[in-house]
């Protein structure tokens, strides 16, 4: 199991920018990919962006391409997501998971969530 603890959520305004960072522990060496996503109130959680662990290759939701972007910092082992130009639509629990390999697209390991609210 890999352990992930997110920070970096906040209240900003539409327009601003908010990053946020996902530090992960334990059985690292067995993740694939990283991703984050989000789930609103009366929502289903949705898929936000991922990048692979050791790789250099993104995933971005429409809904953020060009806005938001992925990186990752294997020394610090630490996932960021780095969101311009927010929109209220953003406000959201945003939570990181790692993808194991082996295990297909599946997500097993998640953090906490942060809270993001994006006032207009």
């Amino acid at each position: 199991q890999v352990q992930l603890v997110e920070s970096g959520g906040g209240l900003v305004q539409a327009g601003g920018s908010l990053r946020l960072s996902c530090a992960a522990s334990g059985r690292t060496f067995n993740i694939y990919r990283m991703g984050w996503f989000r789930q609103a109130p009366g929502k289903e959680r949705e898929f936000v962006a991922a990048h692979t662990w050791s790789g250099s290759r993104q995933y971005y939701a429409d809904s953020v391409k060009g806005r938001f972007t992925i990186s990752r910092d294997n020394a610090k082992n630490t996932v960021y997501l780095q969101m311009n130009s927010l929109k209220p639509e953003d406000t959201a629990v945003y939570y990181c998971a790692a993808n194991p390999s082996g295990l297909g697209n599946k997500y097993d390991s998640w953090g906490q969530g942060t809270q993001v609210t994006v006032s207009s």
